[in-house]
């Protein structure tokens, strides 16, 4: 399989994993809501909504939102243009899948960014509304000020620091508090990729640009 065709087939799927999981959540399930996966209570969907940050995490009100959004976009545009150059210089293909994953994940959160305030209800934490699709007097918001839907949720572990530690004393204390999605999997999955099996990469470039910088100081002597 040609690796631009592996790079386009993978984003698509994740794409469609991704948006696929977050209408249903969004569709059934009430904000602060959710369900055990397999029986096991270590494992929910729990959906929670957020300001466009991986792992439920905000970012400074409308402004701030409207900055990482435009980042967002600038980003993949970034990406998008890097993933290029790697197909057509013939890097691997676990390389060129890595980056995909990291494409993937970053237009999968931009999507919910840019258009689910314009095509969905607001999920009403109070009255436990469910959103609806199209609604007809129209979305809880504006072009590039969605929020990120987030559903998988690991309470792993959850306890009490002991009585003798210092300031954390007594204080509940929770392993892997975030939630998270399916994009934000895919950005992580792509990102240790690279460092634990790609390292290469970035000696490459290095090199590439040291032997650069050397051709240049050659031509000026």
């Amino acid at each position: 399989m040609k690796r631009s065709t592996a790079a386009v087939l993978v984003i698509l799927l994740i794409l469609v994993l991704d948006q696929t999981l977050k209408f249903y959540v969004k569709l059934n399930i009430p904000y602060l809501d959710g369900f055990d996966i397999l029986g096991w209570s270590k494992a929910r969907i729990h959906f929670i909504e957020n300001d466009g940050m991986a792992f439920g995490l905000s970012f400074g009100g409308e402004y701030g939102k409207l900055f990482l959004s435009l980042f967002r976009i600038v980003m993949i545009g970034f990406l998008i243009f890097l993933l290029r150059g790697l197909i057509k210089t013939g890097e691997s293909m676990g390389l060129i899948l890595s980056f995909s994953f990291i494409v993937a994940g970053a237009i999968g959160n931009m999507i919910d960014s840019a258009f689910y305030g314009m095509i969905f209800s607001k999920s009403n934490v109070h009255h436990r509304e469910i959103a609806t699709l199209f609604p007809p007097e129209g979305g809880y918001s504006s072009f590039l000020h969605g929020n990120v839907v987030d559903m998988f949720y690991f309470p792993l572990v959850n306890t009490t620091w002991p009585e003798w530690v210092p300031y954390f004393g007594g204080k509940s204390f929770q392993f892997f508090k975030p939630v998270f999605n399916i994009a934000d999997s895919a950005i992580t999955c792509g990102v240790a990729s690279i460092l634990l099996f790609h390292r290469n990469f970035f000696k490459s470039e290095s090199d590439s640009k040291n032997q650069l910088q050397q051709e240049v100081n050659s031509e000026e002597e």
